[in-house]
């Protein structure tokens, strides 16, 4: 039998059911679902040094479990000594098991180890019901050695789901496991 990853069993059984009976859907089908989780992070030294763009790649790579790529600039900063073509951040778009499997992980190992953790705010939402969530340590992650780190960066991730509203993508993300804050 093929491996499912537990998030996702459990959206098909438990939060599907819950979302239908908030919102009233009269279709299984009209149940928002997480589509996809983009991890970005910048990286404006390397313009500098590009040893840095590696070991940006390198970790992106370990934390999300799936080969990450280098972003390129698109056009000239003088002021930034940037050229087009330079590659200036990383990214890595994660769909289905890959995706399920690293919100477990964020959620179950890696928000737990920031230090004060309360929850994460809900204001991050974009109207549309996508919602992003800044990173200030990527050590929180327990992928990365903190012996192997040459510096302490943050990250991007955004959650895209096919919520229409805000509070449709919110109540899908609270049941997922993701921590809000209480207001």
């Amino acid at each position: 039998m093929a491996y499912v990853p537990r998030l996702k069993e459990e959206f098909k059984s438990r939060i599907t059911v819950a979302l239908t009976e908030e919102f009233g859907y009269k279709n299984i089908m009209q149940v928002p679902k997480l589509q996809k989780i983009v991890i970005s992070k910048g990286v404006g030294a390397a313009v500098a040094d590009k040893k840095l763009i590696d070991y940006a790649l390198d970790e992106i790579t370990k934390i999300s479990g799936q080969k990450a790529i280098a972003t390129i600039s698109k056009k000239d900063v003088a002021s930034f000594k940037l050229r087009k073509g330079m590659p200036i951040g990383v990214k890595v778009t994660l769909r289905d098991q890959k995706m399920y499997e690293f919100l477990d992980r964020l959620v179950t190992a890696s928000l737990p180890r920031v230090r004060d953790f309360r929850g994460i705010k809900s204001t991050g939402f974009d109207g549309r019901g996508n919602y992003n969530l800044g990173i200030t340590e990527q050590i929180i992650f327990p992928e990365i050695d903190i012996d192997k780190v040459n510096k302490i960066g943050g990250m991007d991730i955004t959650f895209v789901t096919s919520a229409k509203t805000d509070k449709e993508a919110k109540s899908l993300l609270t049941e997922l496991g993701l921590p809000f804050k209480k207001n």
